[in-house]
């Protein structure tokens, strides 16, 4: 056993949450925090599910703030169709249905990996829509991004032959890479849980598409991140190999009005900020988002 465990379990995790019929789909989705509080949304990251944030959402809305979590298409505990042309853009107009059926309007959008390019899609449609944002690490500008072995392996050519391969070793093996500090094997026996969950780790090559698209979009996403003029937080862990210390550059540079939170440690976090250190990512969220 390495490190303590941090996250809630998953079962207490889901079941908290509901399965919500959304253009065709069923997504997980669950609410948190007083309803009349001002609202949050939070994307995870691939390959895992919402149940990453689940160690910081308890903050959130105890600090008063309303709080929406999902598991995006092909992930956690929603619907994961086996041929689907997975996109970005779907995703975000998923989440633009799961705001209308909740009845929210202007909320803050706090993203991660994956959940970042859904986010900064959601920014470019209606930025007016958008209170305050927050970022984890990700590939806020796709020449910046940096993949694993693995990912690339995985996004190339033999990636339909080689995801059905996939095991909880070898996907352990490939999040510790990645990581900058312990993560209990509990924690990684859940998250590769929601990975693998009806057959969800053999989409891999599918969902990694996103790689393509951050590239299509790349000006368009760049420069809603950029204008943006409302309240911004960048909570990064520097030791990520693939969008770490190098990404921070870039964001100094280009948003000096931004608030950046680097968690350096020691030892420094690396590519899962809300799972590697969740108290201090729930502090520097809770100041932001309740500011």
């Amino acid at each position: 056993m390495s490190g303590h465990r941090v996250l809630p379990p998953l079962d207490h995790w889901i079941a908290g949450g509901t399965t919500l019929r959304v253009a065709h789909h069923r997504l997980f989705v669950r609410q948190d925090g007083p309803p009349d509080g001002s609202p949050v949304t939070l994307l995870h990251g691939f390959p895992t599910s919402s149940h990453d944030w689940a160690a910081v959402v308890p903050s959130l809305a105890a600090a008063g703030l309303r709080v929406t979590t999902l598991d995006l298409l092909g992930f956690g505990e929603s619907d994961k169709p086996r041929r689907h042309p997975y996109s970005v853009l779907e995703q975000a107009s998923l989440v633009e249905e799961v705001w209308r059926l909740y009845g929210i309007g202007r909320t803050a959008l706090v993203a991660h990996d994956y959940g970042v390019s859904v986010g900064q899609e959601l920014l470019a449609r209606d930025p007016a829509r958008v209170t305050r944002m927050a970022w984890l690490n990700g590939g806020l500008y796709p020449d910046l991004h940096r993949p694993v072995l693995m990912q690339r392996l995985l996004h190339g050519p033999l990636g339909p032959l080689l995801a059905p391969l996939t095991t909880r070793r070898r996907f352990a093996a490939a999040l510790r890479a990645v990581l900058g500090r312990e993560v209990a094997d509990a924690d990684l026996d859940d998250l590769w849980a929601s990975a693998s969950r009806a057959g969800g780790h053999r989409l891999a090559p599918r969902l990694l598409r996103y790689i393509d698209e951050r590239r299509v979009h790349a000006d368009r996403w760049a420069g809603a991140l950029e204008a943006y003029a409302g309240p911004t937080l960048f909570v990064w862990g520097p030791a990520d190999p693939i969008s770490g210390a190098h990404v921070l550059e870039r964001i100094r540079a280009r948003m000096p009005g931004a608030r950046v939170e680097e968690l350096a440690g020691p030892p420094a976090v690396g590519h899962y900020p809300q799972v590697e250190d969740p108290s201090s990512v729930a502090a520097a969220l809770t100041r932001v988002l309740t500011g």
